[in-house]
């Protein structure tokens, strides 16, 4: 690449990036396929960590944000794929356990409630759907009995 299509790559990825938040894998294969060198897509990352254009923990925290209160994924499921995004256990681990366990334990219990309508049998064969549901979610087993306690 010449030195105006790396300035251009450049530019391109400080847009990228100004429109939501990234990892650096994902900021990685995208330069990759705008038809940067692995070497010069590791420079890039680098040079958009630098200027806080990326920034692991802020990444974390929108996707955690969005999983929980969207998606209504638990813990588990969500620290799978952040790890699949290759961010560390250790920005995981911190950004989980900032999470509200009232409005996490009220999205379970809503969850639930809502599953339970659609569910036929009896009531051995309703928890055990509704269990595999909440686990499916990426809730903990933990969790779900003490739920299945309240509701």
């Amino acid at each position: 690449m010449t030195d105006a299509e790396i300035r251009m790559v450049k530019d391109k990825a400080m847009q990228y990036c100004s429109r939501r938040e990234y990892c650096r894998k994902e900021i990685f294969e995208k330069a990759v396929s705008w038809g940067c060198t692995q070497e010069k897509a590791n420079e890039l990352v680098d040079f958009l960590v630098e200027h806080k254009f990326v920034d692991e923990r802020r990444y974390t925290e929108a996707f955690v944000k969005d999983k929980l209160r969207f998606n209504k994924w638990g813990r588990i499921k969500i620290s799978y794929m952040l790890h699949s995004q290759k961010i560390d256990r250790d920005i995981i681990m911190s950004v989980l356990s900032e999470i509200d366990e009232t409005e996490y334990n009220k999205i379970l219990t809503n969850e639930l409630q809502k599953k339970r309508k659609s569910i036929r049998g009896n009531e051995y064969e309703i928890k055990a759907k509704l269990f595999r549901f909440a686990s499916s979610r990426g809730f903990e087993p933990y969790i779900i009995n003490e739920i299945f306690k309240l509701i």
